[in-house]
């Protein structure tokens, strides 16, 4: 039996995830939350097999979830689900872990193939994600914008590209608004933008955001 904890905050998709894999044989679900830091708990608690885990959430996202996860070593593997069809999230969050990656939008069977995958101890990884990866290999690790980014000014640039203020991301990550100040100079001097809004088309442009 793989016994699963759901992450999503979007409860309708969050339900629907639920539904797919208990109508599964062989597979249970054992908790949900649409939340990062509840899910590192539940992980204590429950110590699931698989944690089917979105990218994007309200609290911490699927990196920083994953990075607290992984040093718990209940056993638990990890399989991100994510809209963001960029490799560079792929590679952090395998770097940080994870043995998964599913773009949202694929087919219940392939998000099952997955599950049960990452379940018995492999990696999988979406076709259209891999064949990026893949064509990365071989070039220079820095070759793509965000790649000369820390991880953590990948998370302040996305919230920063969403439209939050850095009191608001400071808030968020709990830490002080001079060093989100200090992470957005680097980040735009890194990536040779001038404002917020050339923040925003770069994350669009680069697939790190969506357009809703």
């Amino acid at each position: 039996m793989i016994r699963v904890l759901v992450v999503d905050d979007h409860s309708v998709v969050r339900e629907g995830l639920c539904r797919l894999l208990d109508s599964e044989r062989g597979i249970e679900v054992l908790g949900q939350t649409g939340s990062g830091r509840e899910a590192v708990k539940l992980c204590k608690q429950l110590k699931p097999d698989l944690v089917l885990l979105d990218y994007s959430l309200p609290d911490i996202d699927g990196l920083e979830t994953t990075s607290q996860i992984v040093p718990l070593k209940t056993g638990a593997k990890i399989l991100i689900l994510t809209m963001y069809a960029n490799e560079e999230y792929a590679i952090r969050l395998i770097r940080a872990g994870a043995a998964g990656f599913v773009i949202k939008g694929a087919s219940p069977e392939e998000l099952l193939t997955a599950v049960r995958k990452v379940a018995r101890g492999g990696t999988y990884i979406s076709p259209a994600i891999l064949e990026k990866m893949v064509g990365r290999m071989g070039k220079s690790e820095k070759e793509t914008p965000e790649a000369n980014l820390s991880d953590r000014e990948i998370q302040v640039l996305v919230r920063l590209a969403r439209g939050a203020t850095t009191r608001e991301v400071a808030e968020e990550l709990h830490l002080s608004v001079s060093t989100i100040e200090t992470y957005r100079s680097r980040i735009l001097e890194k990536l040779n933008l001038r404002n917020n809004s050339d923040l925003t088309r770069f994350a669009i442009r680069r697939r790190l955001i969506d357009l809703d």
